[in-house]
């Protein structure tokens, strides 16, 4: 068995160096990295930031100025024949956005670049709704009918602005499939691990991770997951209807009573949070340039604005203009990063664990025992710890569990631009469920795929690159629907409207109207 795990290893082995070397350029070279605070920042945290940026501008900061109507357009009660409601699939993208990411990602950018990172962590995730708004708006344009569902994202849109040559949207499914393949191994072990975790702090035992009840857990999370991705894209958000809504809520009251218990502290996280900013304290180096890239990476690959990763679940909604559902992606990328990851920044700067005589020992931990040490010395010596950490763990665990769903679902509906065969998508949903159920395995074993888990990172670089110069090239069309959306004079959307002539399932829901 070591021998197969040897083999995996030596096959991914140049995938790391690789996903490194395009995420870090060109900070990797010397006269580039001797810039000050510009040498801090690689081409894609420009790119992304930028992109924002520029959205924001051209499209009048829509991400405020519709951030009311997003939340009407969540609150409204419909009832869909096709495809999933615009709020199921606002939950769909939050299964995927809120993950584990939103608890260590945000710990150790604090733990790098100081408690300054998270408010670059707001002005990243405040231009990334722009972002999230163009290639969502985009995925709805250009989504496609599959019986009772739609299906639509990155793949479908990319072929179609891109000469609808059927090898660019192939490569793109491809690309996204390896993508989730690589990360689900990841996801389930901490479903796993967080799941015996919970069960150590009831019974105050602890347990091996290679002992019986960690292959029991196991395989209930993996047939568990089976059940529910082969029962297709509806009984996910049925799910997620559920789950997303229980893990956020349960997060938010979890974090709001450590900070009123707490409240003395909460002056000393804003004077931190602001002081730190733009003043970063030396025990994080002191550089204002790290503290910015640490803040504006971590924001960016929380909330994935412009990674494309989560427009799958913006074309499968049945909504009634394309922008709709744009003005839904930016409130998930509002609640993902201004809401829950500022939370997490809560516990880790009010927690305030890197000052005094432990502050060696807590740089040395790792991400999440960072963040529950903070939790501990908020909750120092009593019971209210245990349960306190009992509710983290258990929102850890669903975080990632709702992220594992999401990328087997979000496979799916990418592996119809493929073939829309159900034999096709029934390998897809195995093959994700069998990749998953084996990462789980390694884990367990004590054997880490390093270079396996390494290939997630490069194919997310790659989407980026993929994704944000296809945005500009759909960019008119973007425009011209968000025009008709303001204008919301009782016409309907159509090919027309968006200055294209292949928007065959909005064009078809028109002549119906007629």
């Amino acid at each position: 068995m070591e021998a197969i795990f040897e083999f995996i290893n030596n096959c991914f082995a140049f995938f790391g160096p690789l996903s490194d070397l395009l995420w870090e350029f060109p900070t990797n070279f010397e006269w580039y990295a001797g810039i000050p605070i510009l040498g801090n920042l690689s081409f894609a945290i420009i790119l992304l930031v930028g992109t924002g940026i520029y959205f924001s501008f051209r499209l009048g900061f829509i991400q405020v100025t519709n951030f009311k109507r997003g939340i009407k357009i969540l609150t409204e009660k419909r009832s869909v024949k096709t495809g999933i409601s615009p709020l199921a699939a606002f939950f769909l993208s939050t299964a995927m956005r809120v993950g584990p990411g939103n608890i260590i990602g945000v710990t150790g950018a604090i733990a790098v670049g100081g408690p300054g990172a998270l408010f670059w962590m707001w002005v990243s995730a405040f231009f990334g709704m722009a972002t999230a708004y163009m290639e969502a708006t985009l995925a709805q344009i250009f989504k496609e009918k599959k019986e009772d569902e739609f299906v639509g994202g990155l793949p479908f849109y990319g072929r179609k602005l891109l000469g609808n040559k059927v090898w660019i949207g192939v490569a793109l499914s491809i690309l996204y499939i390896l993508y989730a393949l690589c990360c689900l191994p990841a996801q389930g072990f901490n479903v796993v691990s967080s799941i015996g975790r919970m069960g150590e702090i009831v019974s105050g035992s602890t347990f091996d991770t290679q002992s019986t009840i960690y292959y029991i857990i196991s395989i209930i999370v993996v047939l568990g997951t089976s059940v529910i991705a082969f029962g297709g894209i509806k009984k996910v958000t049925k799910l997620t209807d559920k789950m997303v809504p229980v893990m956020a809520v349960v997060y938010v009251v979890t974090v709001l009573v450590l900070i009123v218990v707490n409240f003395n502290r909460i002056p000393f996280f804003f004077t931190s949070v602001f002081g730190g900013a733009f003043k970063p304290d030396a025990l994080f180096g002191g550089a204002f340039g790290t503290v910015l890239a640490q803040g504006v990476k971590r924001g960016l690959m929380s909330n994935e604005a412009g990674q494309g990763t989560i427009t799958m679940s913006a074309a499968a909604a049945d909504a009634k203009h394309p922008c709709e559902q744009g003005i839904v992606a930016s409130i998930g990328v509002f609640l993902d990063t201004i809401v829950i990851c500022t939370l997490t920044g809560f516990v880790v700067v009010m927690g305030h664990c890197w000052i005094g005589s432990d502050s060696a020992a807590w740089m040395e931990m790792d991400k999440l025992p960072k963040f529950t040490a903070s939790i501990a010395e908020m909750t120092p010596g009593t019971a209210f710890n245990a349960i306190m950490t009992f509710l983290v763990t258990l929102c850890f665990c669903l975080f990632a569990y709702t992220t594992a769903l999401g990328m087997v679902s979000f496979s799916e509906i990418v592996a119809n631009r493929i073939n829309k065969s159900r034999k096709f998508i029934n390998v897809i949903r195995g093959l994700a469920l069998f990749t998953m159920a084996f990462g789980i395995l390694c884990n367990i074993a004590g054997l880490e795929l390093g270079n396996l888990w390494a290939f997630s990172d490069l194919g997310n670089i790659l989407i980026v690159f993929a994704n944000v110069p296809i945005l500009y090239v759909g960019a008119k069309c973007v425009f011209k629907a968000t025009k008709h959306f303001r204008k919301n004079d009782g016409t309907p959307f159509t090919s027309k409207v968006a200055g294209r002539n292949d928007c065959s399932f909005w064009d078809e829901k028109a002549q119906s109207r007629e």
